[in-house]
């Protein structure tokens, strides 16, 4: 699934190409988790803003036109967004294309748990209600290794699962997660609450060092990601637990055990990870 770093690389890959951008044209092929919310027709004409990312959402600003404000999107499990300025047909998992004066986008998803989403604003529905959910942002220089403690002794579920929730940090998917809590070297049936505010810190700088580094390699590619233009992820390649049950862990050389939390998966170190 698309997590903060994937859809970041794709922001970062768009945002150039779309800055002020001329829509011509809109079509729509399977139906997707939410409907448009607006008719495809009242988008011609519009120029399209600043690209931006919250969590796992990308907002997409436009001016004039029949129905300004913007457009959400999200990737969802299998989904990624690819530019091109002569695409292929459409095929069956391409399920919206933005024609532009300058190139077409086009949402691939073949799962279809994806969403574009109108709204005349990030603060008004139907935005406001999907964003208001969402936790602060891992670099938000207001995050600090205080402000997570608190909201961390209030919680009494493993931290893993705390992290995967977004309502703590967003956007720290399952591979991001595994791979910061053995770099801060906590167990991640850890109980929040049994968290000093040391080993807070230590987590932060580790979600935000993991994070960091998997935006800068292109995120990663298990099945479907890739950028706006083609590109697979590499983070995969770097994972020091991640996917590697049985190996030798590459700090002290224990094999990696591999747990299931909540129905996901989850490697640690036994020995490098404590309680």
């Amino acid at each position: 699934m698309p997590e903060l770093p994937e859809v970041e690389v794709t922001r970062r890959s768009l945002a150039e190409r779309l800055r002020g951008a001329r829509v011509r044209a809109v079509r729509l092929g399977k139906p997707l988790r939410w409907p448009l919310g607006c008719a495809p027709q009242a988008l011609i004409g519009a120029t399209i803003g600043d690209l931006q990312r919250r969590g796992k959402y990308l907002w997409m600003p436009l001016h004039g036109g029949h129905a300004p404000g913007g457009l959400l999107w999200h990737l969802g499990m299998s989904g990624s967004l690819g530019w091109s300025t002569s695409p292929p047909p459409a095929g069956p998992h391409d399920h919206v294309e933005l024609d532009t004066d300058r190139g077409t986008l086009r949402l691939t998803d073949p799962r279809r748990f994806g969403a574009v989403v109108w709204s005349a604003g990030m603060d008004v529905p139907p935005a406001a209600p999907l964003l208001a959910r969402l936790g602060p942002e891992p670099f938000d220089p207001a995050l600090t290794a205080t402000t997570l403690h608190r909201a961390l002794r209030r919680r009494r579920t493993a931290i893993k699962l705390a992290l995967l929730g977004g309502e703590v940090v967003v956007g720290a998917g399952n591979i991001y997660v595994s791979e910061a809590l053995f770099k801060a070297g906590i167990d991640p049936r850890t109980r929040c609450d049994r968290l000093s505010r040391p080993r807070c810190e230590r987590l932060l700088a580790a979600l935000r060092t993991t994070l960091a580094r998997a935006i800068e390699v292109g995120g990663s590619t298990l099945r479907d990601f890739r950028d706006a233009h083609g590109a697979s992820g590499a983070f995969q390649a770097e994972a020091q637990v991640y996917g590697r049950e049985g190996q030798p862990c590459r700090r002290c050389g224990t094999a990696v055990r591999r747990i299931v939390q909540a129905q996901r998966a989850t490697y640690f170190c036994p020995v490098c990870q404590r309680r």
